[in-house]
């Protein structure tokens, strides 16, 4: 099929950008490039632009003979989403509806959607079902869920087709080192961890330690990102105009945050020094995904199930691009 991966230049869209070409399909890379990096995908896959250009995204999506969209292009920080609500609304709400009216007007009706758990916001039960109540406690959970609302709608009105991801926790690297996890500002646990271990942050700061968990840290549920991939490759498959279908993406298991450490000391072979902190606001004990509707309909199943694969992928890459994609381009000047 004729893909447009919309955000293939960033953290996850990058990854699927791979397993994309490597299950025989044709690629277009659609990126603005403000938080993707462009040595992420092969440079010939890449076309920037703006979800908001209309005309462009219009002819592209015609030229280019799409059959069907991935769409990554959102901003994903929740504190960001909080203290900067505006840009929020207008990237992963204004944007994502931009892309659509495109998609509708070149006549392209399938989408694959990457959505997230937060649009549950503060759970009542563990795991957490697709049926459980949706209520978004953060402006990023919420645009995310608008976005889901609207494809619903344009799937009665306009005949699309859409499989919506729930992701869970994304962590890990390509297991090639080549490409992996470069935000700025980096907030993701593991590749906070490991800047210590780089000797880039003298210590980690774990936000509260009296949860009602095990050793009373936060459980989190840890999916690698090639398996949140190999997931949206699958989905293609089930996209049907007209319907649309939603499933969480994790693993099933929880993982506490001085696990996650705990990993990241025997991985790296350093110390990993420790502060305690506060609680932060609205952080929930755990967050754990019931992935029974992904495994039975993607006929998927989480290649990386334990933390310490996923931290081994992710200590590789960083190891070798201590300073992100940078690190690349400084070794070549």
């Amino acid at each position: 099929m004729n893909i447009l991966v919309v955000g293939g230049a960033g953290y996850i869209g990058s990854h699927a950008v791979r397993f994309l070409l490597a299950a025989g399909h044709r690629v277009t890379v659609y990126d603005n490039l403000s938080r993707g990096h462009r040595e992420s995908i092969p440079e010939d896959s890449l076309v920037v632009g703006e979800l908001t250009d209309r005309e462009k995204l219009v002819g592209l999506l015609r030229d280019r003979g799409i059959e069907a969209v991935m769409h990554f292009a959102a901003f994903a920080l929740v504190n960001e989403s909080v203290s900067n609500p505006s840009e929020y609304y207008c990237n992963n709400v204004i944007a994502s509806l931009e892309l659509l009216e495109a998609m509708k007007e070149a006549g392209v009706r399938k989408i694959v959607f990457s959505s997230t758990t937060a649009t549950y916001g503060e759970a009542d039960t563990m795991p957490i079902s697709e049926d459980a109540p949706q209520r978004p406690i953060s402006p990023y959970g919420f645009t995310k869920l608008v976005i889901e609302r609207a494809l619903s709608d344009y799937a009665n009105a306009y005949g699309f087709g859409y499989v919506a991801l729930r992701y869970f926790n994304a962590a890990g690297a390509h297991p090639d080192g080549t490409i992996g996890e470069d935000h700025d500002p980096e907030s993701h646990l593991i590749p906070v961890v490991l800047q210590v271990a780089l000797g880039q942050r003298e210590s980690i700061t774990i936000y509260g330690d009296d949860f009602p968990t095990p050793d009373g840290t936060c459980l989190r549920d840890y999916i690698h990102v090639d398996d949140l991939a190999s997931a949206h490759v699958r989905a293609l498959e089930l996209i049907e105009t007209g319907r649309g279908l939603f499933a969480n993406l994790g693993t099933g298991r929880g993982t506490s945050v001085l696990e996650v450490i705990e990993s990241c000391r025997r991985i790296t072979g350093h110390p990993i020094p420790v502060v305690m902190g506060k609680r932060r606001a609205g952080d929930p004990a755990e967050l754990i995904a019931d992935n029974r509707r992904a495994k039975e309909l993607l006929d998927w199943d989480p290649k990386y199930r334990d933390i310490d694969g996923i931290v081994e992928t992710a200590w590789k890459w960083h190891k070798s691009h201590p300073h992100g994609f940078a690190s690349k381009a400084a070794s070549q000047s």
